[in-house]
Formats: structure tokens, sequence, C-alpha cells
């Protein structure tokens, strides 16, 4: 029986389910994912067999493509959250890993474009780690 995970944007108004399982969960360090994320990197799920269903607020979904390249995002155009997205050739389903809500059953496969992370994304695990916001 497949994997069934559940899934949704920040404000809500979209929600999906994925059926299938993932074979790869990359951490992206390339330029476009961090501004994609406005972080260090992107986590992105990808599965060549899993199937997307649109729970609700399928219309309020948008896909930008940056031009002249492969580059996409999809987001919720109310809450900017990003959401899955088929590629433009149909061969891969990518999953944003921060819009699920049920558990991920896998790590991370790889920290990929690592010759392109932000000069800052260093020794980040000598950090000081809070449980809460800085007070």
């Amino acid at each position: 029986m497949p994997s069934l995970h559940k899934g949704s944007c920040q404000c809500g108004a979209v929600r999906f389910e994925i059926a299938g399982e993932f074979e790869h969960f990359f951490l992206c360090h390339c330029g476009r994912c961090r501004k994609d994320t406005g972080s260090a990197h992107a986590a992105n799920l990808f599965s060549s067999q899993a199937n997307l269903t649109w729970l609700s607020g399928e219309k309020l979904v948008k896909t930008y493509r940056v031009p002249g390249s492969r580059h996409e995002k999809s987001f919720c155009t109310e809450c900017g959250a990003a959401m899955p997205r088929q590629q433009t050739d149909g061969a891969m389903l990518v999953v944003p890993a921060g819009s699920l809500d049920t558990p991920v059953n896998r790590r991370p496969t790889a920290h990929i474009a690592m010759a392109d992370r932000a000069d800052w994304d260093n020794g980040l695990e000598t950090v000081r780690k809070l449980e809460g916001m800085p007070g």
C-alpha cells in the first residue's frame, strides 16, 4: 500500500494529498533555491511515480518559472507558501518538505549545489540554539 502524505499552505486555503513514495530528498543550496526560500537551502522531496491530488485551493496555486531555465517554484497566491509542482516535462513531482503536515519518513539524500552555497552557510552546527524565540 503506497504512503499517503497530506499537506497545506500557511493560510490553509490550499490542501493536498500525495499517494506514493519519494525517491529523493535533496537540500539544494543553489542561488535560485536560496531566493525561493529566503534561506540557506530548499528542502524538496522528489518522486517519479507519486500522485498529487488537490483537496482545496488548486486555483490559488501559481507556478513561476525563471526565464531561460528549468527552475520553477509553485506557491499559494494568498500566503506565499511553497507548494508541490509537477515538473514541466511531467517526469517528476517536486514537493517542498515544509509543505507536508504528515511526517516525512526519510532523511535527506544529499546536500546539492554546495559550490553555490551562501558565504554564511558554513559551520552552522556551532551556532547557539534556542528552544523558542529570543527574548
